[in-house]
Formats: structure tokens, sequence, C-alpha cells
């Protein structure tokens, strides 16, 4: 199950994560609606773009991590979940923390384990696996045969590839590369 947290209105967020019981406030479903966390009961929520939930929201989720239940708007008792959490974003959660953008006990219950995916920029040998991954993978969805040509994969490598850049993160990654 996934939610793009920063797709989502926040007025309407909480909703959409928790769920809500019937007539729960003006304009709801009759019958309620389940929330994401109680959909992926006894699975994985994939919380993308977390870095842009408000203050607020990131009490609200950090309490149902901690808890291990939800309530949903307009309940009257708590509902136990089991629910497995992975979550990503483009943004540098550290220095959020620092400017008070993003809680520190929430990142840290979150960042049990991290990935940082460095910027194509950086990966140059990826570029050519990566082309012919989707390459292939379209040819299977559509039963055609897709290719670059030469000049096509060398416009990719010269390309640069610019995407968004991180400070310290992008330092240790040009120090890394050989290029």
């Amino acid at each position: 199950m996934a939610l793009n947290c920063a797709s989502i209105p926040e007025s309407l967020f909480e909703s959409e994560l928790f769920g809500y019981e019937p007539g729960a406030f003006s304009g709801a479903a009759t019958q309620g609606k389940p929330g994401r966390f109680e959909l992926a009961n006894n699975g994985t929520l994939f919380l993308d773009e977390i870095g842009e939930l408000s203050p607020t929201l990131q009490a609200k989720l950090l309490r149902a991590i901690e808890t291990r239940e939800i309530d949903k708007i307009g309940g009257k008792k708590p509902i136990k979940i089991n629910t497995r959490l992975i979550s990503a974003t483009n943004r540098n959660l550290l220095a959020d923390i620092k400017k008070s953008n993003f809680r520190n006990d929430l990142y840290h219950r979150l960042a049990t384990i991290t990935i940082e995916l460095p910027p194509l920029r950086y990966r140059r040998d990826d570029i050519i696996l990566l082309a012919n991954h989707f390459l292939t993978k379209m040819s299977e969805r559509t039963n055609r045969q897709f290719t670059l040509s030469v000049s096509a994969y060398k416009h990719l490598l010269e390309y640069r590839w610019p995407g968004k850049r991180k400070g310290v993160a992008e330092c240790y990654y040009r120090r890394m590369c050989r290029f």
C-alpha cells in the first residue's frame, strides 16, 4: 500500500491515513472509510515524500508508530495495527530536524535502516544498465522490440543529470566518483 504524503492536502491527510467512521464530518461517506494503515494491516505501507508532513501530522504518525494503534476520525476506540513502514524523501531530514521542520523522534523511528541513493550523475555506470532494463520491460509489455542507437546511448552518458543538490552528501559523492 502506498501513499504520497505531498499529494494529499493536509486537511484530508489524517482521514486518508487513519480512516473515518460514518458521519465523522460533513461530506464523509455514509459507510465510513478505512485508512491506509488499516488497509495495509499485516503488510507494508510506503509513505512517499515523508518530509512534506506538517508537524501536527508528524505527531499523529509518531503516535501510531509507537502505540501500534490508530484512531479513526470519529472513532470511539483505537484499532490495533501490525504494519511495516517504508518511507522515502528527497529532503535532508537531518537538516530539517535542526531547523525544527521535522521531528527528531519520528526520524529515529523511521530511520532504523536507511538507504541513501546517490544521484544518477554519480552513478554513470548505471545509466546503460537502467536504459536497457527499461527497454526490456517496455518490449515485454508491448510485445515489440525497442532499442536505442549508439548515438542515443552517447547522449544519455553525456547528459549532466542535474537534479537536486544536497550539500554534504553531494561533496561525499563528488569525492567518491571519478569525474
